[in-house]
């Protein structure tokens, strides 16, 4: 499968796999700033993408800046999908106690290529039972 990538910027970075068996490619920041704590901020990575049909990318965090840092991305996963060819950003956010520096070239997120699987809406009366039925947040014990 092919990932077509166009660089929007001359100091952007193609998205690539750190190692072979990985399933997230990195993105790289284009420029810096600094994120105080608490703040968010649009990171632009200075390429576009054209998705294969049927798929869309899922924005996520990196864990070792999760860990060390309490960076992460605000709306994860986010999500881009196919037919999107803007430019790809990712909302950071600090979570940590400290100001945190976004330099040039900086891994700042990964990105899964995922399938999407499309449904037909269907309007019931009223849904089958199922063992959970309506349980929702804790239901399930601790």
């Amino acid at each position: 499968m092919h990932l077509n990538v166009v660089r929007l910027h001359p100091l952007a970075k193609l998205p690539c796999y750190a190692h072979p068996e990985d399933a997230g490619l990195d993105l790289f920041a284009i420029e810096p700033t600094c994120l105080a704590p608490g703040e968010s901020k649009l990171i632009k990575t200075g390429i576009a993408v054209a998705l294969p049909p049927g798929t869309e990318a899922q924005v996520r965090p990196r864990s070792g800046l999760a860990l060390h840092h309490a960076i992460t991305v605000l709306n994860t996963p986010g999500t881009i999908d196919a037919g999107y060819r803007g430019e790809v950003g990712v909302i950071l956010i600090n979570q940590g106690q400290q100001p945190f520096e976004v330099t040039l070239g900086m891994k700042i997120a990964q990105m899964v290529i995922a399938p999407v699987l499309r449904v037909q809406i269907h309007e019931v009366e009223a849904l089958g039972a199922s063992p959970r039925g309506g349980g929702g947040f804790g239901s399930t014990g601790q």
